[in-house]
């Protein structure tokens, strides 16, 4: 049986997008230990990120302590 709370998310749930769906059922999956989770696809975007970033290491190319501090700053943590 379900929690009220949790009905009701899993209603909320249902007004998302399946891509949006699918991360909330992996978290829900990995929260509850569940060892299936399986690979998560990765956008064209993404990849490109992943790959400039790669470029970026290996040219040593790395944010300074000020800029970090600066972002944790602005959005917190």
């Amino acid at each position: 049986m379900m929690t009220k709370l949790f009905e009701k998310a899993i209603e909320a749930a249902r007004r998302l997008t399946p891509a949006e769906q699918d991360d909330i059922a992996r978290v829900v999956l990995e929260l509850a230990g569940s060892d299936d989770l399986g690979p998560v696809a990765l956008t064209d975007e993404e990849r490109d990120a992943i790959a400039r970033s790669k470029v970026a290491a290996a040219c040593g190319e790395f944010a300074t302590d000020e800029q970090v501090r600066a972002v944790w700053a602005k959005y917190g943590q």
